[in-house]
């Protein structure tokens, strides 16, 4: 089954519409965070090391919330699929709730404690040191991040993603040229090291918040738009749904995120050239896989407006289309990727010989693995999750990166004592597991669930 002649136009219009302009901001942003790694990676091993560790908390905060609002995105699709935008503004007000609580935690964890959180990933003194000093400033911007979130998830729910798209790539371009001012002291400024990176994005991400919020609220027909109390009008039946639904979605990520946090810890046990390694293989991937986060977006916001339109047929449609396109793609992007390690090893002429030899081996594992991991990304993210299928995903992930993805990471490095590049592929192979295990559900249908049901029955 395919998408039918009727609805190709249609098809192809809206995966632009909405995947085109997240994948588009995916990619500034994974652009200008390798540059970023690339200033910093002046300053050394120690201090790609460094922000590579510290930014764990941040990856692990930004999934916990992403959880969070993408149970909450599950709603607002559907929603919109109804055009019912007093719905959509009680979404996204729980969303900003939970958001902003996340915050305040991280935030203080982090300015309390970050020797204790750091000393997970690293023993090395130097590292830890530098970690320190970028952990305590940018963990000022999580609250910021937390409210940023809510309104672009929002955004890409109602088919309005080019905002967040030319917001983000504002931020991002003035965190660059903030980066390159006050790490190496540029213009008259002090030279900052990465303290100037911690300031520089602090920066940056109020900045994104602010854009945000008054080019939303300056648009009156804007479907987020609506007087405070709308935010707030919510019933407990729709808050019990909500969060009966997102509460799977919020464990998937977090577990998930807490076991990748976890493989850093592995990681680490490799020493401090490995950890710089694993930074800038993950930054290097990010870069690659942006097309496939516009097209995971685009299918769970189409797949979720047709299920929120009791259109199963179409959703089926449209996913097993999603599937094909993502197959294709995640081909030609693992070739780009492999071929592409050369001049990757050129632009990080600063590593050590042995640094580049184990950076070379890495890109061409994470290579490997574009295809089983994107195409799962599509189908999970996508298809199930879209589809209201927050349950068997949480158990998914939950029973792939634990049972799996750690053991075998913690297995390769304590007992097999493999170097970084096979520790990856060890970690990594809960992808064809996944592929394996979705296949027969995505075939059986019992994917499709229409969330938004009860609220209409209550109201």
């Amino acid at each position: 089954m395919t998408v039918s002649s009727l609805h190709k136009k249609e098809f192809y219009k809206t995966l632009l519409l909405i995947g085109a302009p997240i994948a588009l901001q995916h990619l500034i942003a994974s652009s200008l965070n390798l540059v970023d790694t690339l200033m910093i990676g002046k300053l050394g091993e120690d201090a790609i090391a460094a922000v590579g560790i510290a930014n764990r908390l941040f990856f692990l905060f930004s999934l916990f919330i992403y959880g969070a609002y993408s149970g909450g995105g599950v709603f607002t699709a559907q929603y919109w699929g109804k055009r019912d935008k007093e719905n959509i503004h009680r979404i996204l007000g729980i969303m900003m709730v939970f958001g902003v609580a996340f915050g305040v935690l991280f935030t203080l964890a982090a300015t309390i404690v970050p020797r204790q959180i750091l000393q997970l990933f690293s023993r090395d003194a130097a590292v830890l040191d530098l970690g320190v000093q970028y952990l305590r400033i940018v963990a000022i911007s999580y609250v910021m991040t937390a409210i940023s979130f809510a309104y672009a998830f929002s955004c890409r729910s109602v088919h309005k993603t080019t905002l967040p798209m030319v917001v983000s790539a504002i931020a991002i371009s003035t965190n660059t040229v903030l980066n390159y001012i006050l790490i190496y002291g540029k213009f008259g400024m002090s030279a900052l090291g990465v303290e100037g990176a911690a300031i520089a994005t602090t920066i940056a991400r109020l900045l994104e918040m602010l854009l945000l919020l008054i080019f939303i609220y300056r648009d009156k027909e804007h479907p987020l738009v609506g007087p405070i109390r709308s935010y707030f009008d919510i019933h407990k039946d729709m808050v019990v749904n909500v969060v009966r639904t997102a509460t799977p979605v919020f464990v998937n990520e977090a577990t998930w995120a807490l076991g990748n946090v976890v493989y850093f810890i592995a990681f680490g046990f490799l020493g401090t050239g490995a950890v710089a390694v694993v930074q800038i293989g993950y930054t290097v991937s990010d870069l690659f896989q942006a097309l496939f986060m516009g097209l995971g977006s685009a299918c769970s916001v189409m797949v979720g407006n047709a299920v929120g339109n009791d259109e199963k047929e179409k959703a089926v449609m449209y996913s097993v289309t999603f599937i094909k396109i993502t197959v294709v793609l995640s081909v030609f992007i693992a070739l780009m990727l492999y071929w592409s390690r050369p001049l990757i090893l050129l632009m990080y002429s600063e590593l050590g010989a042995e640094t580049q030899k184990m950076l070379m081996a890495s890109l061409a594992v994470i290579a490997f693995y574009q295809i089983p991991k994107m195409y799962t990304y599509t189908m999970i993210v996508g298809i199930l999750r879209g589809g209201g299928d927050t349950t068997y995903c949480m158990f998914l992930d939950l029973l792939s990166v634990w049972l799996v993805g750690v053991p075998l990471g913690f297995i390769s490095v304590l007992w097999w004592q493999w170097p970084v590049h096979m520790v990856i592929a060890a970690v990594y192979f809960e992808e064809f597991i996944k592929v394996f295990v979705t296949l027969p559900r995505f075939f059986s249908r019992k994917w499709i669930h229409n969330v938004i049901e009860f609220s209409y029955q209550e109201n």
